[in-house]
This record gives C-alpha cells, sequence and structure tokens, in this order.
C-alpha cells in the first residue's frame, strides 16, 4: 500500500512539476524575446544586410553619442558608453526589431536640467582640478555624469514599475496628435540649444519656464559676439549633410551602400581643424581629449535620487512615449506585434543597468530607426554588430575626435531631427481630418515649447481625455445583434450562398483613441472566431479544407471546399450609421482595419458614411482609390456584392 501510495504521488508530482516547467519557459521566452528570434535566425538571408545596417547605425551611434551627451551638459566620452550599454540590453529584452536604442536628445536635455542644477559649470572652480584615476577626468566631471547616471537609474526604475503594475495598457491615451506635437515641440528645445555653437558663441545654461523664449532673446541681444568661422562652417555642414541625405534616399535602390555622410564630415572637419589649427586661430570650440577605454562599474550616487524625480519621470515618460511609437511603427511595417507592457520593462532595463557604467539616460530616435528602415535591417543582430563597432571606437578611435569643431557636431545634431521637424506638415491632415485634434496638436506644441517636453505630454493627454469625455460619456466598439434581421431583410434579394459569404457589422458609438484599439481587435476577432470552431471540427472529421476565413463563410466540410483553390471571396459590410463623431485615431485604425481584412482577402464595404468620414478616410490612407467602397445603404452595399459576385461568375463562364 505504502509503495502504491508512493507511485501516486510521484505521478501527481511529476503533471504539477511539467505544467510549472512549461510555464517558466513561456514567461522567459516572453519577457526574453532574443529566445524567440535568435534560434530561428537565417544567417544566409539576414546576416549581410544586419551587417551593413549595424555598420551605418554605428556610424549614427558614434556622432550622436558624443553629441548628445554634450547636450546633456557631461563629458562626451560618457555618450559613447551610452551607446553601447543600452543597446545590447534592448536587443535582450525588447521587441522591437528595428528600434536602436541609445542617446536621444530629448532625454538628454531632461537630464542636463538636472546636471546644471546640482552641479553647475560655476561649482568647476570649487572642485579639485586635478585628475582622477577613473579615465583621467575631474572630479567636476565625475560629479555632472553622476547626477546623469542617478536621473537614468530613477528614470529605469519608474519604466520598470509601471511594467510591474502593467501600465502598458494605458498606453492607447497616448494619442498620435498627442506625441507629434510632444516629440516636434522637444526638437525645437534640441535645435535652439545649439543655436550657441552654431553661431559659437559663449552663452550661460538657460532652461525653466520661457526659457526658449530668453535664450533668444540673449542671443539677439548678443548677436555681435558671434564667430562668421563658425556660422560659415555650421551652414557648409548643414547644406553638405541635407544634400548628401537627400541623395542617399533618392538613389538608395540603385546604390548598395549609401554614403555615411556624417562619418566623412567627421573626419574631413577634424582633419581640417587639426591643419590649420581652427581651435587657436578662429577661437573655434572643439570636442577635446576623449579617453581610451571602460571604466569599472560604479553605482550611481543615491544621495541625489530625490533631487532629480521631476527630470526621472521625464525621461521615463518622454523616453517611453517616443520609443514606443517607433516600435509600434516598426511593427505595422513589417506585420509583427510589439507588447506595450514589455517594451516597459526593456527600456527600463536599457536605463537602469547601463546607469552603473557612466551612461546617461536612453530611449530609441527616429533618425536610428530610419537608418534601419532603410540599410534593411531585419533583426536586432544590426544593433549588436554596431555595438562591436562602438566597442572599437571607445578603445582605439576616440582620442583621434579631439578636434572635431563643435559646430559641425551641432549642425549633425539639428540635420538628424529633421524627421521631427517635419511633422509640421502633419497639421493639414489634422485639419481635415479633425478640426480638434488640430487645435489638441498645436496647444501641446505651445505648451511643450514654453515649459517641457513631459508638461506638454502631460498637458496634451488630460486636454485629450477632457475633450473626449465632453464629446460622450462611454466609449463601446460594435455590435452584431441586429445581423441577423438584416440578413432576412436581404434573403429575398439574394441567393444563400452569397449571404453565407456576408458579415454586416453595426458600429454603434462614434470612433475616437479611446476604443480605437478595441475596435480593431473586435473586428479580427469576428473574421477569426469561427475559422478556430471549424478547424477542430476540420481535425475531428479529418476534412481539410483551405478555406481562407470560416467565419464570414460558415460554409461546412464538402468535397469543393476539401480542393485546394475552391474558397472563395468574403465579404465584411461595416455600418457607420453610430460613429456621430470620429476624431485621427479613430479613422486611422479604421482604415488599418480595411488594409488587414483586404491582407485577408475579405471585402469591406461601408455603409451610412458621412461626408466627413469619407473626406477624413481619404486624407488618411485614400484605401482603393480603383473601386467605389462607400455606400449609402447597407442594401446598396448588398446589391454591389451581388452584382460584382454575378459578373465574375460570367467572366468565368466566358473564360470556359
Amino acid at each position: 500500500m505504502t509503495g502504491t501510495k508512493r507511485k501516486k504521488k510521484g505521478m501527481l508530482w511529476s503533471k504539477m512539476q511539467t505544467p510549472h516547467c512549461e510555464d517558466f519557459k513561456q514567461w522567459c521566452r516572453r519577457r526574453l524575446p532574443i529566445l524567440e528570434w535568435a534560434p530561428q535566425y537565417n544567417l544566409k538571408e539576414n546576416l549581410l544586410p544586419d551587417t551593413m545596417s549595424g555598420i551605418m547605425l554605428a556610424v549614427q551611434q558614434v556622432t550622436q553619442g558624443l553629441a548628445f551627451a554634450i547636450l546633456s551638459s557631461v563629458h562626451p566620452v560618457f555618450g559613447l558608453y551610452g551607446s553601447l550599454f543600452p543597446a545590447i540590453i534592448y536587443a535582450i529584452f525588447g521587441m522591437g526589431r528595428h528600434v536602436a536604442t541609445g542617446t536621444f536628445a530629448l532625454t538628454s536635455l531632461i537630464s542636463a536640467n538636472a546636471v546644471e542644477r546640482l552641479v553647475p559649470l560655476s561649482s568647476q572652480n570649487l572642485t579639485t582640478q586635478s585628475n582622477t584615476s577613473t579615465l583621467g577626468l575631474s572630479e567636476f566631471e565625475l560629479r555632472r555624469i553622476g547626477v546623469a547616471a542617478a536621473v537614468s537609474f530613477l528614470g529605469g526604475v519608474i519604466q520598470v514599475a509601471m511594467f510591474a503594475l502593467q501600465l502598458g495598457s494605458a498606453t492607447f491615451l497616448l494619442t498620435e496628435p498627442v506625441i507629434s506635437a510632444m516629440t516636434t515641440g522637444a526638437a525645437t528645445h534640441v535645435v535652439t540649444s545649439q543655436v550657441k555653437y552654431l553661431l559659437g558663441m559663449k552663452m550661460p545654461y538657460i532652461s525653466g519656464p520661457l526659457g526658449f523664449f530668453y535664450i533668444y532673446a540673449y542671443v539677439f541681444e548678443n548677436i555681435k559676439s558671434f564667430r562668421l568661422e563658425a556660422l560659415l562652417l555650421s551652414l557648409l555642414s548643414i547644406v553638405v549633410l541635407i544634400l548628401v541625405k537627400e541623395l542617399n534616399e533618392q538613389f538608395k535602390r540603385k546604390i548598395k551602400v549609401v554614403l555615411p555622410v556624417d562619418l566623412v564630415l567627421i573626419i574631413a572637419a577634424s582633419f581640417a581643424c587639426y591643419c590649420t589649427n581652427m581651435e587657436i586661430t578662429y577661437g573655434l570650440e572643439v570636442v577635446g581629449h576623449i579617453p581610451k577605454g571602460i571604466p569599472p562599474p560604479r553605482a550611481p550616487p543615491m544621495n541625489v535620487l530625490s533631487a532629480v524625480i521631476t527630470e526621472a519621470f521625464g525621461v521615463a515618460l518622454v523616453g517611453y512615449v517616443a520609443s514606443l511609437a517607433l516600435a509600434q511603427g516598426s511593427a505595422k511595417k513589417y506585420k509583427y506585434s510589439v507588447d506595450d507592457n514589455q517594451e516597459f520593462l526593456a527600456h527600463g532595463l536599457s536605463n537602469v543597468i547601463p546607469s552603473f557604467f557612466f551612461c546617461i539616460p536612453s530611449a530609441a530616435a527616429m533618425g536610428r530607426t530610419a537608418g534601419l528602415y532603410s540599410t534593411g535591417a531585419k533583426t536586432q543582430v544590426a544593433c549588436l554588430i554596431s555595438c562591436i563597432l562602438v566597442l572599437i571606437v571607445i578603445y582605439a578611435v576616440g582620442p583621434l575626435l579631439y578636434w572635431l569643431p563643435m559646430c559641425v557636431l551641432a549642425s549633425i545634431i539639428v540635420v538628424g531631427l529633421k524627421g521631427m521637424l517635419i511633422q509640421f506638415r502633419d497639421l493639414k491632415k489634422y485639419w481635415n481630418v479633425d478640426k480638434i485634434d488640430w487645435g489638441i496638436w498645436v496647444s501641446t506644441y505651445v505648451f511643450t515649447i514654453c515649459f517641457a517636453a513631459n508638461v506638454g505630454l502631460l498637458f496634451g493627454v488630460v486636454c485629450t481625455i477632457a475633450i473626449v469625455i465632453g464629446r460622450f460619456p462611454r466609449a463601446k466598439t460594435l455590435s452584431i445583434k441586429n445581423m441577423k434581421e438584416m440578413e432576412l431583410k436581404v434573403k429575398t434579394e439574394m441567393d444563400s450562398e452569397t449571404l453565407q459569404q456576408v458579415k454586416i457589422v453595426s458600429i454603434n458609438n462614434p470612433l475616437v483613441f479611446l476604443n480605437a484599439k478595441k475596435f480593431h481587435t473586435d473586428i479580427m476577432t469576428i473574421i477569426q472566431k469561427e475559422n478556430v470552431s471549424n478547424q477542430l471540427l476540420d481535425d475531428v472529421s479529418k476534412c481539410e479544407q483551405n478555406t481562407l476565413l470560416n467565419s464570414l463563410s460558415n460554409g461546412n466540410c464538402n468535397e469543393e471546399a476539401s480542393q485546394p483553390g475552391a474558397s472563395e471571396k468574403c465579404f465584411l459590410i461595416l455600418d457607420c450609421s453610430g460613429v456621430t463623431f470620429f476624431d485621427y485615431s479613430g479613422v486611422s485604425m479604421l482604415v488599418e482595419v480595411y488594409n488587414d481584412c483586404k491582407s485577408r482577402s475579405v471585402d469591406v464595404s461601408l455603409a451610412h458614411c458621412t461626408a466627413s468620414l469619407v473626406k477624413a478616410m481619404k486624407y488618411c490612407g485614400n484605401p482603393d482609390s480603383e473601386k467605389s467602397i462607400y455606400f449609402d445603404s447597407v442594401s446598396a452595399a448588398l446589391s454591389n456584392i451581388y452584382s460584382n459576385k454575378n459578373l465574375s461568375k460570367l467572366s468565368d463562364h466566358s473564360e470556359v
């Protein structure tokens, strides 16, 4: 009896242990996305494009690392570290295949506020001038990077806490107009911070509310102190950068390797500055000494955490929002999914862990992500390859950058922000789609300019929620409860074969950012729901059919369906009579639903659309301009489907 009991206990224990082991494996795959894509990596197809992309990305990482470190008011070498460690961490934990994490202009600008407040330039004379054992840097420089690392550490902790609280599901509150306005306003701040370098002027650090206007007031008051040589070199650099990058974009299909103009400009400017001794002859400011190697890790100073809470929240929110927008755009373009909550964890760890290696706050940058697009990157291997090259720069090439003029570095920053600055063009789109979104964009931009990026972001979110609450009390997506009545009304007009292939969905409430994602999910669920059940029936009956979307056809297994290629096209009619108003997010999602259904061979028709909705959809994507998809009524849409089906049958008979 005892042996039997032990066997039963052993069987029960093994049954209990197996699911736990599988659950742990699934958890690891979910939290470590590298375990999903790395084993399936195709060396033949992906290694070459990833290598080329990694080389080009390394050039961007080095130049932006130096520039954004100076923007963050720390020594340039710390920007190189910030281009190395965060990229490695994100490649392990992040889900965006084309997201290049590293130094970021907006987070650098935010951390600079803390650095300048806690370790101002005036305190440099009060610190020990003798070099320390850490890379030969002064105590003043180490105190400054300590504050920036503390901002990075606390910002990362906040992001990890948001992951633990599952706040990734609240990202639907961040609408596209708000993100666009915030990033554009922050980019304007960054350009303003580079004016002193572009003009070669000496200027005190100015920040705080309305600091944007105070900077330009100071520039105009002291305009006579600018250096003509710095201005001419800045203009020449900007023209060369824009011209070559436009040519690269124009001829990228004809040339296999684009010209790394940033790298060429840095080499040429450094060589010219060295040969002509511009630092002494013309008084141009240069980058200065870049020490070799990476110092041993050291914890950020915990005693300043309470003093940098405001900047840490700014880094956590602004960095995450900008990075998530790029990850979602990448996922949408290349047809894969991104977990909003997992991105909190990835970016949180990309800030926490590197803060022990003297890194400034990090995030994904639009310019680097666009570079990965244009060079044909496939996976995060491109970022890992770029890290190897950045490491070579840190240990070998860094000291050669001593003669790089600051005005050239500032020009690279300004041109790199082009993608954010041209978002001003979105104003026309928002005006045509929803004028309220246009007003939110303008007001968010003004708040960002007058105060800061995090203040503008919070204002935009609060303003959007308040307006939507004022427009309707609750957000509900769609209902198909009246579908049977609709089918009975048209049953006499159409044959049952056609009727079985049509799904009619009524949208009963406005489409706005609050319910846009759920609307997409519900539509996709309706399309796929019965497909799953039919697949289960197929497994039982061992009937193999190649029907694309059984949820719309409601068909059973038969001899015709089992034949390959016998599946017929399905139809979805969206009754938009309940869409009393909408915003840009809602219309964009409606266009996305249309495109997703089209890729699944589902024809979508829209009934009872207002003229404003039709106009907005055309501005957002202009789906199928060749054929009509807008109808005055559901009956008209059904009649169109029936007539097209008969025409296709006639054409098939005529071909036979």
